[in-house]
């Protein structure tokens, strides 16, 4: 599996919006959905293409039609490293059991010394097994935390969230047969800003695109660091003009290692309820391990023709392809909204999807989990669910962030 990672920075505005089914206003996105690089992408392709690109075989047959064709991820706000390196961190999205202070939400920085972000998924599971009711408060100041969003990384052993600052555009309508401002016609766009302006810093996106074949994802890679590209809507008002560095390597995925750290947290940690009050009500099943699916991007689920928000143990080995009768499901943690959008290539509006928003969190265990761990490798490059080569469905397993606890908040 070769992974191509893009750098995407932005030159001007991006109008990279969604209108609610039944809405009248367009609200900017915080991120590029991969179904926006994909569809630039491919029609820019297909402008330039003399020959015909759904010849059987084709290279662009093989990049976007076919069954393996390659996957495009959302491209997430992120920032540089620190030092001289040019490379961008890696960023994710905050599984929805981590919380914040309501009052002072937010990570420990230099300048900001709150009550931390922690996540509360063991300690659920462990308090629900032991009979209690968890409600954690800030560590800080005890006051009241709720639900923590967003984007991060991890700089330099710390952890920093990431976000786009927006603004409104407004402009006039123009008026066809005269050629000048029409009167009573205003309009207003929500954009991305091109920087931030806080800092001043630039605007950076993060994503990957996923490909079996060496030799095409070398050629995706020359295209795409060779063309220029708009994102978005309104490019013929000068909006969305971006720079995109794509980057070839081999994926180097790290899932058995954050498998069996979430397992030694979870084992450390119900030691830790257990000497506090003694025995469970609901025992651990017995020669059972644990892992966690983590959404990184919005996902389509299906079961038996209709949608769900929760991946069942069904579900779940059907889409590996493993027989496992001893699977289970502890915990869903997980939300839904409505996603639609535009096909280019059709002319037409695409079919509104009921979507499990990012962040969606769900707990399994295994009695034979080394049986599971190539099976959820392979899912974290190829997702879940329906759409996948446009960014849905893009999951992560065991998230790192399970294992900070209340005392170690971030």
């Amino acid at each position: 599996m070769k992974e191509i990672q893009l750098a995407i920075k932005a030159l001007s505005p991006l109008a990279v919006g969604r209108q609610k089914p039944g809405a009248s206003v367009s609200e900017a996105m915080d991120y590029i959905p991969g179904s926006v690089i994909r569809g630039v992408v491919a029609g820019q392709i297909l402008r330039q293409s003399a020959a015909n690109p759904d010849q059987p075989g084709g290279d662009f047959q093989a990049l976007f039609v076919d069954e393996g064709s390659a996957i495009f991820s959302n491209a997430y706000p992120t920032c540089k490293g620190e030092g001289e390196s040019e490379e961008l961190l890696p960023v994710y999205v905050l599984p929805a059991t981590a919380v914040s202070s309501k009052t002072s939400p937010g990570f420990k920085t230099g300048q900001k010394d709150n009550g931390g972000v922690f996540d509360t998924l063991i300690d659920r599971f462990c308090a629900e097994a032991y009979g209690h009711l968890y409600d954690p408060n800030c560590p800080k100041d005890g006051q009241r935390v709720e639900p923590y969003g967003g984007f991060y990384s991890r700089k330099a052993q710390q952890y920093c969230s990431h976000s786009v600052e927006t603004r409104l555009l407004t402009r006039v309508g123009i008026n066809r047969r005269r050629s000048t401002a029409q009167e009573q016609v205003l309009y207003s766009i929500q954009v991305i800003n091109e920087t931030q302006r806080k800092d001043k810093a630039e605007t950076l996106f993060s994503s990957s695109i996923y490909l079996e074949d060496g030799r095409l994802a070398q050629l995706l890679a020359q295209y795409l660091n060779s063309h220029d590209f708009r994102l978005g809507g309104a490019v013929s008002r000068g909006l969305g003009k971006v720079k995109i560095s794509a980057k070839v390597q081999d994926y180097q995925g790290d899932t058995s290692q954050r498998i069996d750290a979430f397992n030694k947290a979870c084992r450390d940690r119900w030691q830790e309820w257990g000497c506090i009050f003694s025995n469970p009500q609901k025992p651990l099943p017995e020669g059972h391990q644990f892992f966690t699916l983590d959404f990184q991007s919005d996902a389509i689920l299906t079961e038996h023709w209709r949608r769900t928000t929760v991946i069942s143990p069904a579900m779940l080995c059907a889409m590996t392809g493993v027989n496992d009768s001893g699977l289970q499901l502890h915990a869903t943690y997980s939300s839904y909204d409505y996603r639609s959008g535009w096909n280019a290539a059709w002319g037409l509006m695409k079919d509104v999807e009921l979507v499990t928003n990012k962040g969606a969190v769900y707990l399994f265990s295994t009695p034979s989990l080394d049986s599971w761990k190539p099976a959820l490798e392979t899912l974290e490059h190829c997702g879940v669910g329906e759409r996948t080569p446009e960014g849905f469905g893009q999951v992560q397993i065991c998230n790192e962030f399970h294992n900070v606890f209340r005392e170690e908040a971030a």
